[in-house]
């Protein structure tokens, strides 16, 4: 049976928005994450899809403590980690704990060498001796793909290549051994040819150090063939949970459904239906109580514009829709 390594529990975030210089109280706030639950367990990929906006990057941040919190709670190994705030136990989480960010060109320091970038966090982390440290990063190096590592130790970042940088990156979180890693849009900003290459490589490396993952992506190929858990958000909120498969093959929420129905096909001959979702996203801002998708969705009812947004209800084997008219 598996274990639970993280679980988020009705985690909200929400940022001021800036008003009148003597306003004496802020009363508008972007709602980022809104009331989201979900869990991952231990050696899982769980995926978190959604379109630019949905609030997936500030979630994978709240897990990575670079935001914290409004309300609710984020467990690592049935700890409470919003409980955490400074000293040893920031420092174990952060061992614990790491992120692969979405821009390889803005994520490292142009300044640093590779060595220098990918040792120090195990300075930090104690590994005093600089010819462990280069054995160490040597070792990440060649792990990554990049080999042989003395070729690229001392190389800047403006020397390498867009997948080169990212698997820099990823050697930077995987070098002190963590146990979960959140992994934003890693192939996002890479050439389409090198995105397998790093797909595969983060397969890998679950393989060989147990590691479990947070996947953020907009694109559901990649969701689906890396994930085995798919979460899709909308707007800060959790609207449909399963597995990967299930939640691919048989999507109930008119917004999965829509994300489905713009997924090209490799087929000239294929008719297209006409897109169904209309109207505008509605503004983050103190949004309505009802559900956020119902200006855009082509099936609201009535009980959806007098009721408040749905909770994530079990439909049957795991699989989790926040819909009315799905029950």
């Amino acid at each position: 049976m598996m274990s639970t390594i993280l679980q988020l529990q009705n985690v909200t975030k929400l940022f001021p928005v800036k008003q009148r210089t003597f306003a004496l109280k802020v009363r508008q706030f972007v709602h980022a994450v809104d009331m989201v639950n979900f869990a991952v367990e231990t050696g899982e990929i769980f995926g978190l899809v959604g379109e630019s906006g949905c609030g997936k990057t500030t979630t994978g941040k709240l897990i990575v403590k670079l935001y914290e919190p409004t309300s609710g709670k984020i467990f690592l190994d049935g700890q409470d980690i919003t409980l955490i705030r400074s000293g040893a136990a920031l420092r174990r989480f952060r061992r614990a704990v790491q992120m692969i960010f979405q821009d390889p060109y803005e994520s490292l320091n142009p300044r640093f060498t590779i060595f220098d970038t990918i040792a120090e966090p195990l300075e930090i982390h104690g590994v005093r001796s600089l010819s462990e440290r280069e054995a160490q990063v040597a070792e990440i190096l060649s792990q990554v793909g990049l080999t042989p590592p003395e070729t690229f130790m001392f190389r800047y970042p403006h020397e390498l290549s867009g997948g080169q940088r990212q698997r820099v990156a990823i050697a930077r979180a995987m070098v002190i051994r963590p146990r979960f890693v959140v992994a934003d849009e890693p192939t996002s900003m890479l050439d389409v040819s090198v995105r397998a290459g790093v797909m595969e490589l983060l397969l890998e490396l679950r393989r060989d150090f147990g590691v479990s993952y947070l996947y953020i992506t907009h694109d559901l190929a990649v969701a689906r063939y890396m994930c085995e858990r798919l979460a899709v958000m909308y707007l800060g909120k959790i609207v449909e949970l399963g597995s990967t498969e299930v939640v691919i093959q048989t999507p109930l929420h008119p917004y999965t459904q829509a994300l489905l129905a713009a997924v090209p096909v490799p087929d000239p001959t294929y008719k297209r239906e006409p897109p169904q979702i209309k109207g505008d996203v509605i503004a983050p801002i103190n949004p309505p109580p009802q559900c956020r998708f119902l200006p855009r969705c082509p099936k609201a009812q009535e009980v959806c514009a007098r009721s408040p947004h749905p909770p994530l209800v079990d439909v049957g084997g795991g699989h989790f829709v926040s819909c009315y008219l799905v029950r």
